[in-house]
């Protein structure tokens, strides 16, 4: 079975190998024995991903991730104002003990930050029916960092009109507008940005601080002070210095963090005493990376009077910290493959099976900053395992035969995962087309209580495996179309052709079926054309518009074609 026993403070524990998406899963099973988890992964994607599948195994649970600032060692760049937001939210949640997983990579984990004194002092909340008086609330909201805007557009921000309030508190989603009645809450509403019409009634606002430091004049003269003993010559020269002065966030501000505080918390600190721990494999590599990276660029940088920067031990955990921070923590150590690991240092290669430095994280750090490992290793035995190849062939008579042989030689049941419900439509009517008829099913409890053998659900899963116990092959699209191009999600939603209908193989669509490219529109697919344009025989997707005109696709570029959805293929 999937599962591992719980260690104690101190303590560690090795899970068997997981392949694929088994680490969310796994994630989601201890998550459910009462204990907050914290799950540190080798790299942002990795947070980002396990964030993503960990509700689909358990949609009841309370996930956050705490982000990076996605800006690299001292640039003269502030992170985005939803990024600061979501990492006050997350350490409030933290500090409150409010949350079932907490995911953070290894190097966000590195940043010091701000006390977790700081973070209570500058929370409160507002509740309808309280007294307020406008006065004070200016000063606590100057005292959290907020500014005073004509209109609130964003995480930060606040307006005084009257008896009217809008807020738009770091943390939250929406901002929120107070009427105030004699210095009394009457209402608090939820409005839109854009519209600055109201949403919805609340009953309690919660403020957090805006920045992860304090710019008043407390925070202001502590930052003077500590930069005149951190750096030489006459502080007036430096731009930085002379904003902050004045009250002014400068860009790359939180390179200066320290300055701000007598003395910086790490991550841990915020952290409840009896959480577990889990450690994804690749730490060790990922660390010292970033630690390259990040003294290059000290180097470049440091001699820059102007622009003094603190020296990365200020500002950063070194690797015997940061393993030191969490050994009183009782911790899981997650086995998983990892093909985008960092490299091992000195040229070593990776360890068979694609496991890059599964046990040798901790082993290669002083025995000193370690906890024992315990004899568990291998608990489950192999409680997952990989799937055989599945690829659809399209150029097979039958595309689908190694899925068909799969299925007639495998005891348990199979759910096929799409990324989104366009997707499902599409594959379920192919696979039906060729004999298959996999059940549609709403969730994984759902998959895992049922008794059909071929079920289809959707779901954000990065790679499929197998699962001992219940016997059960999740397979991914990634296992389907292993050789297309798979989908970026953008970041903004922007995204120009939709997930839901995009082309996975070209076995999903017929010859006269209406396909869209993301630039030229709507036409109509007439099969595949070879041609040599003189580097060897290409194929390319034949589609054609109206009056006859024809657009041809190289098959390498198959990602900027979808499936059309809008209306009947006759239409």
């Amino acid at each position: 079975m999937l599962d591992v026993p719980l260690p104690a403070a101190g303590e560690r524990v090795c899970t068997p190998f997981l392949h694929g998406s088994a680490d969310a899963l796994l994630l989601a099973r201890l998550a459910r024995r009462g204990r907050p988890l914290v799950a540190v992964t080798a790299t942002a994607a990795d947070a980002q991903r396990i964030r993503e599948e960990i509700p689909f195994f358990d949609p009841g649970l309370r996930v956050f991730l705490f982000p990076d600032w996605e800006t690299l060692p001292y640039d003269l760049l502030s992170p985005h104002h939803d990024l600061v937001s979501e990492r006050l939210a997350t350490l409030y949640q933290l500090m409150r003990r409010d949350f079932d997983v907490a995911i953070v990579p290894v190097t966000t984990a590195l940043y010091r930050l701000a006390p977790v004194e700081y973070l209570a002092a500058r929370s409160f909340s507002f509740t309808q029916g309280q007294r307020l008086e406008a006065p004070t609330l200016r000063r606590q909201l100057v005292t959290a960092g907020y500014s005073h805007v004509t209109r609130v557009t964003a995480p930060g921000e606040y307006c005084v009109r009257g008896g009217l309030i809008d807020l738009f508190p770091a943390g939250s989603a929406l901002p929120y507008r107070l009427e105030l009645d004699d210095e009394v809450i009457e209402s608090m509403r939820s409005f839109d940005v854009d519209t600055q019409r109201s949403i919805y009634k609340v009953n309690e606002v919660r403020l957090l601080p805006a920045r992860e430091f304090p710019l008043d004049e407390e925070g202001q003269a502590r930052f003077r002070h500590n930069f005149r003993v951190a750096f030489e010559g006459d502080p007036s020269r430096s731009l930085v210095y002379k904003d902050v002065s004045k009250g002014i966030a400068s860009a790359g501000i939180e390179y200066y963090l320290p300055l701000f505080f007598d003395k910086t918390s790490v991550l841990t600190d915020y952290f409840p005493e009896d959480a577990l721990l889990c450690a994804q494999s690749g730490l060790q590599q990922a660390i010292e990376q970033f630690w390259s990276d990040t003294h290059a660029r000290y180097a470049m940088l440091r001699g820059d009077r102007a622009n003094p920067v603190l020296p990365p031990q200020d500002l950063f955990l070194t690797t015997d910290q940061f393993f030191g921070a969490i050994k009183p923590f009782a911790r899981v150590e997650l086995k998983t493959s990892r093909s985008d690991s960092p490299p091992a240092r000195g040229g070593v290669p990776a360890q068979a099976g694609g496991v890059v430095g599964a046990t040798a994280d901790y082993v290669t750090t002083p025995a000193a900053s370690q906890p024992p490992l315990l004899e568990k290793e291998g608990i489950a035995g192999k409680a997952t395992t990989a799937l055989p190849s599945l690829a659809v062939e399209r150029r097979a008579s039958d595309p689908v035969h190694r899925l068909r042989s799969y299925l007639a030689s495998f005891e348990g049941r199979v759910l096929i995962v799409a990324e989104g419900a366009g997707r499902r439509e599409t594959m379920l009517g192919y696979f039906t087309e060729h004999g298959l008829a996999p059940v549609p099913v709403e969730s994984y409890a759902a998959a895992v209580s049922g008794s059909e053998r071929l079920m289809i659900t959707v779901a954000p899963l990065h790679a499929g495996f197998v699962l001992a116990e219940p016997l059960t092959a999740l397979v991914t699209e990634n296992e389907l179309y292993a050789e297309q191009a798979r989908a970026r999600r953008a970041r903004d939603g922007a995204a120009r052709v939709s997930p839901e209908g995009m082309l996975r193989d070209l076995s999903e669509i017929r010859i006269g079926d209406p396909a869209v490219h993301e630039q030229h529109g709507i036409g109509r697919y007439q099969g595949l054309v070879s041609m040599n344009l003189g580097e060897g025989e290409t194929e390319f997707l034949a589609l054609e518009y109206a009056r006859g005109a024809k657009l041809y696709v190289p098959v390498s570029s198959l990602h900027l074609v979808s499936r059309y959805s809008g209306a009947p293929a006759e239409a």
